[in-house]
C-alpha cells in the first residue's frame, strides 16, 4: 500500500512523516525521535522536516531546546493528505470492510503505532459494543486480505470500556468511528 505514494513521492522518508503527521493529526514528535522510530540519519529527517514546514503542511513549536512538529491542520491541502493517507494505510477500507458491518458497534479506535502513523504490518482496533465475533473474524480476515496487514481487534462492552478509559489514555490512539445513535 506505501507503494501509492512511491510513485508519486520519491523520499520514504518523506513518506513516512506523511503517515506519522496525517494519520493522526494531533501528535508531535521531535526529530531525534523520528530518526530513531524510522531507522535513518537525523540529517535524512531534518531535511524531509524542513521541507514539509516551508510548504506549510507541518507546523513546529518548541518545547525547551527541542522542536516538536505535527500537523498543519489550516493547510488548504489538509483534509485530502489526511484521506490519501489513510488509504494508503488500509484505514478507510478497515472502516468500510468491518467497522460499519458489525451492527451494534458503538466506537472504533485506532491503538498504538498505527495511531502514531507508524505503518507496522499490524493495525489494531478497540471495538466498543456489543459484537458478533464470528462476523468480526470473517470480516477482518477478508480486509486484511485486501489491505495487506494483519488486524488484531480488542472488544470490550461499554462498561469493560469505561473501566479501560483512563488506560487508554495512556496509549496512542485515535477514534476512527462512532456511532450517532
Amino acid at each position: 500500500m506505501v507503494g501509492l505514494f512511491n510513485g508519486l513521492i520519491s523520499s520514504k522518508t518523506r513518506i513516512k512523516l506523511l503517515m506519522r503527521f496525517f494519520c493522526n493529526p494531533g501528535t508531535s514528535s521531535y526529530l531525534r525521535e523520528l530518526a530513531k522510530d524510522f531507522d535513518v540519519s537525523t540529517n535524512a529527517v531534518r531535511e524531509e522536516l524542513a521541507q514539509l514546514t516551508s510548504a506549510g503542511f507541518l507546523h513546529t513549536h518548541k518545547n525547551g531546546r527541542q522542536v516538536n512538529y505535527l500537523a498543519n491542520e489550516h493547510h488548504p491541502l489538509f483534509p485530502e493528505l489526511k484521506s490519501m493517507v489513510a488509504k494508503v494505510m488500509g484505514i478507510d477500507q478497515v472502516i468500510d470492510g468491518i467497522v460499519i458491518r458489525l451492527g451494534e458497534l458503538k466506537r472504533a479506535y485506532l491503538i498504538d503505532d498505527y495511531a502514531e502513523g507508524k505503518d507496522t504490518g499490524i493495525v489494531d482496533l478497540l471495538l466498543v459494543g456489543s459484537i458478533n465475533m464470528g462476523q468480526l473474524a470473517d470480516l477482518s480476515q477478508k480486509t486484511e486480505k485486501y489491505i495487506k496487514r494483519k488486524i488484531r481487534s480488542l472488544v470490550m462492552s461499554h462498561d469493560e470500556f469505561h473501566e479501560f478509559e483512563k488506560q487508554l489514555k495512556q496509549r496512542p490512539h485515535l477514534l476512527i468511528w462512532e456511532s450517532k445513535k
